[in-house]
Protein backbone atom coordinates (compact mmCIF):
# COMPACT_ATOMS: atom_id res chain seq x y z
CA UNK A 1 0.00 0.00 0.00
CA UNK A 2 1.28 2.99 -1.05
CA UNK A 3 1.52 5.42 2.85
CA UNK A 4 1.15 9.01 1.38
CA UNK A 5 1.27 11.51 -1.57
CA UNK A 6 3.87 14.05 -0.98
CA UNK A 7 2.59 16.94 -3.23
CA UNK A 8 5.55 19.29 -3.06
CA UNK A 9 8.62 17.39 -3.63
CA UNK A 10 9.62 17.25 0.07
CA UNK A 11 8.75 17.99 2.99
CA UNK A 12 11.20 20.43 3.43
CA UNK A 13 11.45 21.88 -0.09
CA UNK A 14 7.79 23.25 0.55
CA UNK A 15 8.95 24.59 3.69
CA UNK A 16 11.68 26.38 1.43
CA UNK A 17 8.87 27.61 -1.01
CA UNK A 18 6.48 28.88 1.58
CA UNK A 19 8.47 30.60 3.82
CA UNK A 20 6.19 28.99 6.46
CA UNK A 21 7.24 28.61 10.12
CA UNK A 22 8.39 25.39 11.52
CA UNK A 23 5.71 23.35 13.10
CA UNK A 24 6.74 22.85 17.00
CA UNK A 25 5.40 19.98 18.70
CA UNK A 26 1.88 19.87 20.13
CA UNK A 27 2.35 18.25 23.63
CA UNK A 28 0.00 17.66 26.40
CA UNK A 29 0.63 21.42 28.16
CA UNK A 30 -0.13 23.06 24.72
CA UNK A 31 -3.63 21.38 24.36
CA UNK A 32 -4.23 22.26 27.81
CA UNK A 33 -3.46 25.60 27.44
CA UNK A 34 -5.01 25.69 24.24
CA UNK A 35 -7.18 28.91 25.40
CA UNK A 36 -4.64 30.87 26.63
CA UNK A 37 -2.84 33.86 24.88
CA UNK A 38 -0.07 32.04 23.69
CA UNK A 39 -2.58 29.50 21.46
CA UNK A 40 -4.90 32.51 20.59
CA UNK A 41 -4.04 32.46 16.94
CA UNK A 42 -4.34 28.26 16.51
CA UNK A 43 -6.83 25.88 17.10
CA UNK A 44 -5.18 23.00 17.93
CA UNK A 45 -8.55 20.25 18.70
CA UNK A 46 -11.55 20.07 17.55
CA UNK A 47 -13.94 22.41 20.11
CA UNK A 48 -11.03 24.45 19.99
CA UNK A 49 -10.18 23.66 24.02
CA UNK A 50 -11.60 20.74 26.30
CA UNK A 51 -14.22 22.67 27.81
CA UNK A 52 -15.81 22.70 23.86
CA UNK A 53 -16.74 26.12 24.33
CA UNK A 54 -15.86 26.58 20.51
CA UNK A 55 -14.65 30.53 21.86
CA UNK A 56 -11.97 32.63 20.50
CA UNK A 57 -10.93 35.18 22.12
CA UNK A 58 -9.46 36.54 18.60
CA UNK A 59 -11.21 40.00 18.04
CA UNK A 60 -9.28 41.89 15.12
CA UNK A 61 -12.35 41.20 13.03
CA UNK A 62 -14.80 42.50 14.92
CA UNK A 63 -19.01 44.04 14.88
CA UNK A 64 -17.57 47.50 13.61
CA UNK A 65 -15.61 45.76 10.67
CA UNK A 66 -17.15 42.85 9.37
CA UNK A 67 -19.06 44.21 6.85
CA UNK A 68 -15.56 44.14 5.36
CA UNK A 69 -15.01 40.37 5.16
CA UNK A 70 -13.71 39.27 1.28
CA UNK A 71 -12.40 35.65 0.41
CA UNK A 72 -9.09 35.29 1.06
CA UNK A 73 -8.63 31.98 -0.86
CA UNK A 74 -9.98 28.41 -0.87
CA UNK A 75 -8.49 25.32 -0.79
CA UNK A 76 -10.44 22.22 -3.10
CA UNK A 77 -10.44 18.69 -1.25
CA UNK A 78 -9.95 15.30 -3.30
CA UNK A 79 -10.45 11.86 -1.94
CA UNK A 80 -13.57 11.07 -3.86
CA UNK A 81 -14.32 8.15 -4.34
CA UNK A 82 -13.64 6.88 -8.26
CA UNK A 83 -16.80 5.38 -9.12
CA UNK A 84 -18.54 8.49 -8.64
CA UNK A 85 -20.79 7.13 -6.29
CA UNK A 86 -20.97 10.54 -4.24
CA UNK A 87 -18.76 12.71 -2.37
CA UNK A 88 -19.99 12.43 0.92
CA UNK A 89 -20.14 15.16 3.86
CA UNK A 90 -18.28 17.69 4.70
CA UNK A 91 -18.25 18.05 8.27
CA UNK A 92 -14.51 18.30 9.29
CA UNK A 93 -13.52 21.41 11.97
CA UNK A 94 -10.15 22.25 10.77
CA UNK A 95 -7.38 22.47 12.49
CA UNK A 96 -4.47 25.09 12.73
CA UNK A 97 -0.71 25.27 14.01
CA UNK A 98 1.27 27.83 13.48
CA UNK A 99 0.46 28.07 9.94
CA UNK A 100 -0.31 25.16 8.95
CA UNK A 101 -4.05 23.97 8.41
CA UNK A 102 -5.38 20.30 9.26
CA UNK A 103 -8.49 19.02 7.67
CA UNK A 104 -10.35 15.67 6.45
CA UNK A 105 -12.11 14.49 4.10
CA UNK A 106 -15.37 12.50 4.20
CA UNK A 107 -13.14 9.71 3.97
CA UNK A 108 -11.18 10.80 7.45
CA UNK A 109 -7.77 11.32 4.66
CA UNK A 110 -5.96 14.01 6.88
CA UNK A 111 -4.60 16.66 5.21
CA UNK A 112 -1.74 19.26 5.66
CA UNK A 113 -2.13 22.51 3.79
CA UNK A 114 0.40 25.51 4.10
CA UNK A 115 -2.07 28.89 5.10
CA UNK A 116 0.93 30.81 5.98
CA UNK A 117 0.47 33.68 3.25
CA UNK A 118 -3.09 34.28 3.57
CA UNK A 119 -3.28 34.39 -0.38
CA UNK A 120 -3.14 30.60 -0.91
CA UNK A 121 -3.27 27.02 0.61
CA UNK A 122 -1.28 25.12 -0.72
CA UNK A 123 -1.36 21.71 0.01
CA UNK A 124 1.85 19.68 1.33
CA UNK A 125 0.94 16.60 1.82
CA UNK A 126 -2.57 14.04 1.60
CA UNK A 127 -2.04 10.77 4.58
CA UNK A 128 -2.94 7.56 1.97
CA UNK A 129 -4.96 6.15 4.66
CA UNK A 130 -6.21 3.01 2.55
CA UNK A 131 -9.46 3.43 3.04
CA UNK A 132 -11.56 1.64 0.75
CA UNK A 133 -13.70 4.61 -1.60
CA UNK A 134 -16.25 2.62 -2.44
CA UNK A 135 -19.56 3.91 -1.25
CA UNK A 136 -21.02 0.28 -1.52
CA UNK A 137 -19.57 -0.68 1.66
CA UNK A 138 -22.20 1.15 3.91
CA UNK A 139 -20.02 3.44 5.66
CA UNK A 140 -21.35 6.78 6.55
CA UNK A 141 -19.84 9.13 4.32
CA UNK A 142 -19.25 11.53 6.53
CA UNK A 143 -15.85 12.60 9.16
CA UNK A 144 -15.87 15.18 11.76
CA UNK A 145 -12.13 16.31 12.41
CA UNK A 146 -8.86 14.99 13.71
CA UNK A 147 -6.65 15.51 16.60
CA UNK A 148 -3.28 16.68 17.11
CA UNK A 149 -0.72 14.25 19.27
CA UNK A 150 2.60 15.58 19.34
CA UNK A 151 4.38 14.61 15.64
CA UNK A 152 1.31 12.72 14.89
CA UNK A 153 -2.18 13.64 12.93
CA UNK A 154 -4.88 11.50 14.27
CA UNK A 155 -7.76 10.43 12.29
CA UNK A 156 -10.55 7.97 12.78
CA UNK A 157 -12.29 5.92 10.05
CA UNK A 158 -15.29 4.57 9.00
CA UNK A 159 -14.03 1.01 8.95
CA UNK A 160 -13.37 0.99 12.65
CA UNK A 161 -9.81 2.08 12.20
CA UNK A 162 -7.49 4.87 13.71
CA UNK A 163 -4.61 6.21 11.73
CA UNK A 164 -1.58 8.42 13.11
CA UNK A 165 0.08 10.32 9.82
CA UNK A 166 3.55 11.92 10.97
CA UNK A 167 3.23 15.67 10.93
CA UNK A 168 6.33 16.15 8.73
CA UNK A 169 5.87 13.82 5.90
CA UNK A 170 2.89 12.34 5.88
CA UNK A 171 3.73 8.71 6.61
CA UNK A 172 1.31 6.40 8.87
CA UNK A 173 3.05 6.18 11.78
CA UNK A 174 1.29 3.48 13.07
CA UNK A 175 -2.22 2.19 12.84
CA UNK A 176 -5.01 0.32 14.30
CA UNK A 177 -8.02 -1.78 14.21
CA UNK A 178 -10.19 -0.89 16.82
CA UNK A 179 -13.68 -1.64 15.98
CA UNK A 180 -14.30 -5.43 16.01
CA UNK A 181 -17.56 -6.01 15.49
CA UNK A 182 -19.76 -5.94 12.09
CA UNK A 183 -20.84 -2.40 11.18
CA UNK A 184 -18.74 -0.06 13.84
CA UNK A 185 -16.96 2.77 12.74
CA UNK A 186 -15.75 6.32 13.51
CA UNK A 187 -17.01 10.08 12.55
CA UNK A 188 -16.32 11.73 15.06
CA UNK A 189 -13.37 13.55 15.53
CA UNK A 190 -10.51 11.80 18.48
CA UNK A 191 -9.73 13.78 21.48
CA UNK A 192 -5.84 13.54 22.77
CA UNK A 193 -5.94 13.95 26.82
CA UNK A 194 -2.70 13.68 28.39
CA UNK A 195 -1.04 9.98 26.44
CA UNK A 196 -4.17 9.08 25.87
CA UNK A 197 -6.38 8.96 22.95
CA UNK A 198 -10.24 9.02 23.16
CA UNK A 199 -12.15 7.67 20.27
CA UNK A 200 -16.40 6.78 20.50
CA UNK A 201 -18.10 4.09 18.63
CA UNK A 202 -20.35 6.36 15.99
CA UNK A 203 -22.82 3.34 14.40
CA UNK A 204 -25.09 2.95 16.68
CA UNK A 205 -27.72 3.57 14.51
CA UNK A 206 -26.22 0.72 12.22
CA UNK A 207 -27.03 -2.24 14.81
CA UNK A 208 -24.33 -2.14 16.41
CA UNK A 209 -23.47 -0.86 20.37
CA UNK A 210 -21.88 2.86 21.01
CA UNK A 211 -18.86 2.52 23.49
CA UNK A 212 -15.81 4.88 24.15
CA UNK A 213 -12.25 3.84 23.86
CA UNK A 214 -8.79 5.20 25.20
CA UNK A 215 -6.00 4.49 23.09
CA UNK A 216 -2.10 4.90 23.70
CA UNK A 217 -0.71 7.81 22.14
CA UNK A 218 2.33 6.48 20.71
CA UNK A 219 0.74 3.23 19.42
CA UNK A 220 -2.79 3.06 19.22
CA UNK A 221 -2.80 0.18 21.76
CA UNK A 222 -6.23 0.06 23.41
CA UNK A 223 -6.27 1.04 27.27
CA UNK A 224 -10.21 0.51 28.13
CA UNK A 225 -13.47 0.33 26.49
CA UNK A 226 -16.52 1.38 28.14
CA UNK A 227 -20.17 0.11 26.64
CA UNK A 228 -23.01 2.67 26.21
CA UNK A 229 -25.33 0.16 26.57
CA UNK A 230 -24.37 -2.54 29.03
CA UNK A 231 -24.73 -5.87 28.75
CA UNK A 232 -26.91 -8.54 31.23
CA UNK A 233 -25.70 -8.59 34.91
CA UNK A 234 -23.86 -4.84 34.43
CA UNK A 235 -25.57 -1.71 36.13
CA UNK A 236 -27.77 0.06 34.06
CA UNK A 237 -28.66 -3.71 32.09
CA UNK A 238 -32.24 -4.05 33.87
CA UNK A 239 -33.51 -0.70 31.82
CA UNK A 240 -33.38 -3.34 29.23
CA UNK A 241 -36.34 -5.18 29.30
CA UNK A 242 -35.66 -7.57 26.38
CA UNK A 243 -37.22 -10.78 27.81
CA UNK A 244 -40.74 -8.92 27.72
CA UNK A 245 -40.21 -8.31 24.17
CA UNK A 246 -39.53 -12.02 23.71
CA UNK A 247 -35.52 -10.62 22.58
CA UNK A 248 -33.19 -11.62 25.28
CA UNK A 249 -30.71 -10.23 22.97
CA UNK A 250 -31.70 -6.60 22.14
CA UNK A 251 -29.10 -4.62 23.90
CA UNK A 252 -26.83 -6.35 21.37
CA UNK A 253 -28.09 -3.76 18.63
CA UNK A 254 -28.89 -0.93 21.55
CA UNK A 255 -27.21 1.83 20.13
CA UNK A 256 -26.15 4.71 21.96
CA UNK A 257 -23.85 5.96 19.56
CA UNK A 258 -20.87 8.43 20.01
CA UNK A 259 -21.20 10.34 17.10
CA UNK A 260 -19.36 13.65 17.71
CA UNK A 261 -16.36 14.54 20.33
CA UNK A 262 -16.77 14.83 23.67
CA UNK A 263 -15.31 17.71 26.57
CA UNK A 264 -12.60 16.86 29.22
CA UNK A 265 -12.27 18.97 32.68
CA UNK A 266 -8.64 18.62 33.83
CA UNK A 267 -9.58 19.22 37.48
CA UNK A 268 -12.39 16.67 37.91
CA UNK A 269 -10.00 13.79 35.45
CA UNK A 270 -13.58 13.38 33.53
CA UNK A 271 -14.40 12.94 30.40
CA UNK A 272 -18.13 14.28 28.97
CA UNK A 273 -19.76 12.65 26.11
CA UNK A 274 -23.38 12.71 24.96
CA UNK A 275 -24.65 9.30 23.62
CA UNK A 276 -27.33 8.66 20.50
CA UNK A 277 -30.89 7.23 20.24
CA UNK A 278 -31.83 3.60 21.65
CA UNK A 279 -32.00 1.46 18.35
CA UNK A 280 -34.18 0.35 17.05
CA UNK A 281 -35.17 4.47 16.97
CA UNK A 282 -39.06 3.95 16.07
CA UNK A 283 -39.72 0.63 17.82
CA UNK A 284 -39.29 0.66 21.30
CA UNK A 285 -41.59 -2.41 21.51
CA UNK A 286 -38.40 -4.21 20.22
CA UNK A 287 -36.26 -2.81 23.21
CA UNK A 288 -38.60 -1.90 25.95
CA UNK A 289 -37.66 -0.29 29.20
CA UNK A 290 -35.86 3.66 29.71
CA UNK A 291 -32.72 1.70 27.34
CA UNK A 292 -29.62 3.86 29.66
CA UNK A 293 -27.22 4.92 28.81
CA UNK A 294 -28.58 6.09 25.68
CA UNK A 295 -29.87 9.60 25.15
CA UNK A 296 -27.72 10.33 28.10
CA UNK A 297 -24.82 12.60 29.05
CA UNK A 298 -21.98 10.36 30.39
CA UNK A 299 -19.02 11.34 32.83
CA UNK A 300 -16.24 8.88 32.52
CA UNK A 301 -12.96 8.39 34.70
CA UNK A 302 -10.24 9.39 32.06
CA UNK A 303 -7.67 6.88 33.24
CA UNK A 304 -9.80 4.07 33.88
CA UNK A 305 -12.81 4.59 31.99
CA UNK A 306 -15.18 3.79 34.94
CA UNK A 307 -18.64 5.63 34.54
CA UNK A 308 -19.14 8.00 37.58
CA UNK A 309 -22.29 9.57 36.31
CA UNK A 310 -24.77 10.16 34.06
CA UNK A 311 -28.08 11.45 32.65
CA UNK A 312 -30.64 10.52 30.38
CA UNK A 313 -32.94 13.42 29.02
CA UNK A 314 -35.26 10.91 26.79
CA UNK A 315 -35.79 7.77 28.77
CA UNK A 316 -36.82 5.34 26.44
CA UNK A 317 -36.98 7.69 23.37
CA UNK A 318 -39.08 6.48 20.63
CA UNK A 319 -38.44 10.13 18.82
CA UNK A 320 -34.55 9.45 17.70
CA UNK A 321 -34.04 12.64 20.18
CA UNK A 322 -30.94 10.89 20.99
CA UNK A 323 -28.12 13.93 22.61
CA UNK A 324 -24.75 13.00 20.85
CA UNK A 325 -24.25 16.77 21.11
CA UNK A 326 -21.65 18.86 22.26
CA UNK A 327 -21.00 19.26 26.02
CA UNK A 328 -20.58 22.75 26.83
CA UNK A 329 -18.55 23.24 30.51
CA UNK A 330 -18.24 26.09 31.83
CA UNK A 331 -18.18 27.83 35.96
CA UNK A 332 -20.68 30.09 36.70
CA UNK A 333 -22.90 31.45 39.44
CA UNK A 334 -26.28 29.90 39.53
CA UNK A 335 -28.52 31.47 41.84
CA UNK A 336 -25.55 33.53 43.34
CA UNK A 337 -23.43 30.31 44.20
CA UNK A 338 -20.02 29.00 42.11
CA UNK A 339 -21.34 26.31 40.36
CA UNK A 340 -19.07 23.66 38.18
CA UNK A 341 -21.98 23.28 34.74
CA UNK A 342 -22.19 21.35 31.95
CA UNK A 343 -24.57 23.01 29.77
CA UNK A 344 -26.15 21.00 26.48
CA UNK A 345 -28.60 22.27 23.73
CA UNK A 346 -30.82 19.23 23.82
CA UNK A 347 -31.96 17.85 20.40
CA UNK A 348 -35.61 17.01 22.09
CA UNK A 349 -35.89 21.01 22.19
CA UNK A 350 -35.05 21.72 25.71
CA UNK A 351 -31.38 24.07 26.85
CA UNK A 352 -29.99 22.13 30.41
CA UNK A 353 -27.49 23.01 33.04
CA UNK A 354 -26.62 20.21 35.02
CA UNK A 355 -23.93 20.52 37.87
CA UNK A 356 -20.92 18.68 36.24
CA UNK A 357 -19.32 17.46 39.20
CA UNK A 358 -22.58 14.94 39.74
CA UNK A 359 -24.75 15.09 37.34
CA UNK A 360 -27.39 16.43 39.05
CA UNK A 361 -29.94 18.72 37.07
CA UNK A 362 -29.51 22.52 37.81
CA UNK A 363 -32.55 23.88 35.12
CA UNK A 364 -33.73 23.70 31.22
CA UNK A 365 -35.72 25.51 29.34
CA UNK A 366 -37.54 25.68 25.88
CA UNK A 367 -35.46 27.07 22.85
CA UNK A 368 -37.37 25.82 20.15
CA UNK A 369 -40.34 27.19 18.96
CA UNK A 370 -42.63 24.37 18.70
CA UNK A 371 -42.73 21.37 21.10
CA UNK A 372 -45.40 19.17 21.87
CA UNK A 373 -43.84 15.72 22.64
CA UNK A 374 -43.78 16.41 26.57
CA UNK A 375 -45.53 19.21 28.62
CA UNK A 376 -42.52 20.28 30.54
CA UNK A 377 -39.87 19.05 32.63
CA UNK A 378 -39.83 18.08 36.35
CA UNK A 379 -38.09 20.81 38.56
CA UNK A 380 -36.31 18.61 40.71
CA UNK A 381 -35.41 15.51 38.36
CA UNK A 382 -34.96 16.98 34.96
CA UNK A 383 -36.95 14.45 33.86
CA UNK A 384 -40.08 14.79 31.58
CA UNK A 385 -43.24 15.11 33.84
CA UNK A 386 -44.86 11.99 31.61
CA UNK A 387 -42.12 9.64 32.41
CA UNK A 388 -42.50 6.89 34.68
CA UNK A 389 -39.67 4.51 35.57
CA UNK A 390 -41.94 1.71 36.38
CA UNK A 391 -43.57 1.50 32.27
CA UNK A 392 -41.54 -0.64 29.90
CA UNK A 393 -43.00 1.56 26.93
CA UNK A 394 -43.47 6.11 27.17
CA UNK A 395 -46.54 7.88 26.26
CA UNK A 396 -45.34 11.09 26.94
CA UNK A 397 -47.29 13.84 25.32
CA UNK A 398 -47.73 12.52 22.16
CA UNK A 399 -48.75 8.96 23.29
CA UNK A 400 -46.98 5.70 22.82
CA UNK A 401 -45.52 5.17 19.26
CA UNK A 402 -45.91 1.58 19.16
CA UNK A 403 -46.84 -1.07 16.80
CA UNK A 404 -50.40 -0.53 16.87
CA UNK A 405 -50.14 3.05 16.45
CA UNK A 406 -50.65 4.54 13.03
CA UNK A 407 -48.36 7.10 13.26
CA UNK A 408 -47.53 10.54 15.43
CA UNK A 409 -45.67 14.22 14.36
CA UNK A 410 -42.72 15.35 17.01
CA UNK A 411 -42.07 18.64 17.77
CA UNK A 412 -39.02 19.55 17.36
CA UNK A 413 -38.40 17.00 14.31
CA UNK A 414 -35.98 14.04 14.66
CA UNK A 415 -32.93 16.17 14.16
CA UNK A 416 -33.27 18.78 16.67
CA UNK A 417 -33.58 21.66 17.74
CA UNK A 418 -29.96 21.54 17.53
CA UNK A 419 -28.15 18.29 15.81
CA UNK A 420 -25.23 17.05 16.56
CA UNK A 421 -23.69 20.42 15.14
CA UNK A 422 -21.38 22.18 17.17
CA UNK A 423 -22.79 25.26 20.12
CA UNK A 424 -20.39 28.04 21.33
CA UNK A 425 -20.11 29.71 24.75
CA UNK A 426 -18.38 33.16 25.53
CA UNK A 427 -17.14 32.70 29.05
CA UNK A 428 -17.29 36.72 28.86
CA UNK A 429 -20.86 37.28 28.74
CA UNK A 430 -21.81 34.09 29.76
CA UNK A 431 -24.43 33.32 26.64
CA UNK A 432 -24.64 29.94 25.00
CA UNK A 433 -25.15 29.49 21.49
CA UNK A 434 -26.88 26.99 19.26
CA UNK A 435 -27.95 26.89 15.60
CA UNK A 436 -30.35 24.36 14.81
CA UNK A 437 -34.09 23.37 12.99
CA UNK A 438 -37.67 24.52 13.38
CA UNK A 439 -39.61 21.40 12.17
CA UNK A 440 -41.91 18.39 13.07
CA UNK A 441 -41.82 15.15 11.93
CA UNK A 442 -44.20 12.40 10.83
CA UNK A 443 -43.60 9.08 12.47
CA UNK A 444 -44.73 5.11 11.54
CA UNK A 445 -43.84 2.08 13.31
CA UNK A 446 -42.75 -0.95 11.24
CA UNK A 447 -42.22 -4.01 13.10
CA UNK A 448 -38.72 -5.54 12.53
CA UNK A 449 -38.33 -9.46 13.47
CA UNK A 450 -34.93 -10.20 15.67
CA UNK A 451 -33.49 -12.22 13.06
CA UNK A 452 -33.70 -9.95 10.16
CA UNK A 453 -31.75 -7.77 11.67
CA UNK A 454 -28.87 -7.13 10.00
CA UNK A 455 -25.59 -5.34 12.09
CA UNK A 456 -24.22 -2.31 9.52
CA UNK A 457 -27.68 -1.77 8.25
CA UNK A 458 -29.56 1.37 9.67
CA UNK A 459 -32.15 -0.29 12.06
CA UNK A 460 -34.78 2.53 11.65
CA UNK A 461 -37.71 0.10 12.97
CA UNK A 462 -39.89 2.88 11.23
CA UNK A 463 -40.04 5.42 8.78
CA UNK A 464 -40.11 9.25 8.98
CA UNK A 465 -41.07 12.54 6.90
CA UNK A 466 -40.85 16.00 7.39
CA UNK A 467 -43.61 17.48 8.29
CA UNK A 468 -43.91 20.68 6.15
CA UNK A 469 -40.63 23.11 5.04
CA UNK A 470 -37.82 23.10 7.41
CA UNK A 471 -36.66 26.54 8.52
CA UNK A 472 -34.03 27.17 10.86
CA UNK A 473 -32.62 29.52 14.24
CA UNK A 474 -29.99 30.31 16.16
CA UNK A 475 -30.59 30.98 19.65
CA UNK A 476 -28.89 32.59 22.43
CA UNK A 477 -28.79 31.30 26.07
CA UNK A 478 -27.89 32.71 29.64
CA UNK A 479 -26.31 30.26 31.09
CA UNK A 480 -27.08 31.62 34.59
CA UNK A 481 -30.72 31.35 34.12
CA UNK A 482 -31.18 29.15 31.30
CA UNK A 483 -33.45 31.71 29.61
CA UNK A 484 -33.05 32.96 25.75
CA UNK A 485 -31.80 36.33 25.90
CA UNK A 486 -31.74 36.48 21.74
CA UNK A 487 -33.55 34.38 18.58
CA UNK A 488 -32.46 34.77 14.84
CA UNK A 489 -34.63 32.96 12.52
CA UNK A 490 -33.20 31.43 9.62
CA UNK A 491 -34.71 30.77 6.00
CA UNK A 492 -32.53 27.40 5.89
CA UNK A 493 -32.40 25.04 8.24
CA UNK A 494 -28.92 24.70 10.17
CA UNK A 495 -26.50 21.77 9.95
CA UNK A 496 -23.51 23.67 10.29
CA UNK A 497 -23.29 24.58 14.19
CA UNK A 498 -21.32 27.95 15.54
CA UNK A 499 -18.40 29.70 16.88
CA UNK A 500 -17.89 32.90 19.15
CA UNK A 501 -15.93 35.72 18.75
CA UNK A 502 -15.93 38.16 21.61
CA UNK A 503 -18.55 40.67 19.55
CA UNK A 504 -19.91 37.99 16.91
CA UNK A 505 -21.58 34.30 16.17
CA UNK A 506 -20.70 32.23 13.15
CA UNK A 507 -22.45 29.96 10.86
CA UNK A 508 -22.85 28.12 7.62
CA UNK A 509 -26.27 27.37 5.71
CA UNK A 510 -27.67 24.85 3.69
CA UNK A 511 -28.08 27.06 1.12
CA UNK A 512 -23.92 28.06 0.56
CA UNK A 513 -24.26 30.88 2.44
CA UNK A 514 -21.95 31.98 5.20
CA UNK A 515 -22.53 34.91 7.72
CA UNK A 516 -21.30 36.92 10.97
CA UNK A 517 -23.86 37.53 13.49
CA UNK A 518 -23.82 40.51 16.32
CA UNK A 519 -23.24 38.27 19.48
CA UNK A 520 -25.92 40.57 21.61
CA UNK A 521 -28.43 40.63 19.48
CA UNK A 522 -27.92 38.23 16.94
CA UNK A 523 -28.48 40.59 13.80
CA UNK A 524 -26.93 39.25 10.96
CA UNK A 525 -24.01 41.88 10.21
CA UNK A 526 -22.27 39.93 7.45
CA UNK A 527 -22.96 37.30 5.14
CA UNK A 528 -21.82 35.43 1.50
CA UNK A 529 -22.84 32.70 -0.45
CA UNK A 530 -20.51 30.40 -1.99
CA UNK A 531 -22.60 27.74 -3.06
CA UNK A 532 -21.00 24.91 -1.63
CA UNK A 533 -23.12 23.42 1.71
CA UNK A 534 -22.72 24.07 5.26
CA UNK A 535 -22.75 21.33 7.23
CA UNK A 536 -19.52 21.81 9.24
CA UNK A 537 -18.45 24.52 12.09
CA UNK A 538 -16.50 27.42 11.39
CA UNK A 539 -12.93 28.36 12.64
CA UNK A 540 -10.59 30.88 13.70
CA UNK A 541 -6.77 31.43 13.54
CA UNK A 542 -4.44 34.19 13.37
CA UNK A 543 -1.12 34.02 11.03
CA UNK A 544 1.33 36.99 11.71
CA UNK A 545 -0.98 38.99 13.23
CA UNK A 546 -3.79 38.97 10.89
CA UNK A 547 -7.19 36.78 11.92
CA UNK A 548 -9.20 34.40 9.52
CA UNK A 549 -12.18 32.61 9.43
CA UNK A 550 -12.24 29.38 8.21
CA UNK A 551 -15.21 26.85 7.40
CA UNK A 552 -15.42 23.20 5.13
CA UNK A 553 -17.81 23.06 2.68
CA UNK A 554 -19.51 20.28 -0.07
CA UNK A 555 -22.45 18.30 -0.12
CA UNK A 556 -26.26 19.04 1.19
CA UNK A 557 -26.84 14.82 0.42
CA UNK A 558 -29.65 13.59 -1.36
CA UNK A 559 -32.82 14.26 0.64
CA UNK A 560 -31.34 16.60 3.03
CA UNK A 561 -33.35 19.52 1.52
CA UNK A 562 -35.83 19.15 4.34
CA UNK A 563 -38.77 20.07 1.96
CA UNK A 564 -37.30 23.23 0.53
CA UNK A 565 -37.12 22.34 -3.05
CA UNK A 566 -35.35 25.30 -4.53
CA UNK A 567 -32.31 23.28 -2.52
CA UNK A 568 -32.46 19.60 -4.40
CA UNK A 569 -30.15 20.76 -7.70
CA UNK A 570 -27.30 22.27 -5.23
CA UNK A 571 -24.42 20.51 -6.81
CA UNK A 572 -21.62 19.45 -4.33
CA UNK A 573 -17.82 20.26 -4.64
CA UNK A 574 -15.65 19.73 -0.94
CA UNK A 575 -13.77 23.03 -0.49
CA UNK A 576 -11.96 24.75 2.21
CA UNK A 577 -13.29 28.38 2.64
CA UNK A 578 -10.75 30.99 4.31
CA UNK A 579 -12.10 34.76 4.89
CA UNK A 580 -10.23 37.92 5.78
CA UNK A 581 -10.21 41.88 6.17
CA UNK A 582 -7.65 43.82 3.84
Amino acid sequence: MTKRKLLVGTCAAALVLTGAAVRAEVTADRLLNAGTDAEAGNWLMVHKTYDSNRFSTLDQINAGNVSGLHLAFAVPLGGLEPNGGGIGYMESTPLVDNGFMYVSDPWGTPYKIDVSSGKQGKVVWVCDTGIDKDPSGGFLLTNRGLALSGNNVITNLPDGRVVACDTESGDIAWEQQVAKEQGEGFTGAPLVVGDKILVGQSYGDWATRGWLAALKADTGEELWRFYTVPEPGQPGSETWKCDEAGNPDCWKTGGGALWVTGAYDPESNLLYWGTGNPVPMFDPEYRPGSNLYTDSTIAVDADTGELKWHFQYTPGDYMDYDEVGVQLLMNTKINGEDRKVLSHFGRNGLFYSLDRTNGSYIHSAQYIDELNWTKGIDPKTGQPVEYDPSKSLQTYALGVLNRASTSVKNCPHISGGVNYYPTAYNPATGIAYGAGIEACSDLENKTVAPEDVVPGVVFLGGTYAVSGAQKGSITAVDVTTGQQVAKQGTQYPNNSGTLVTPELVWTGSTDGSFGAYDAKTLAPLWSINVGTAFRAPPITYSVDGKQYVAIAGGYLGAGNAGGNTELEDMQGANMVWVFALD
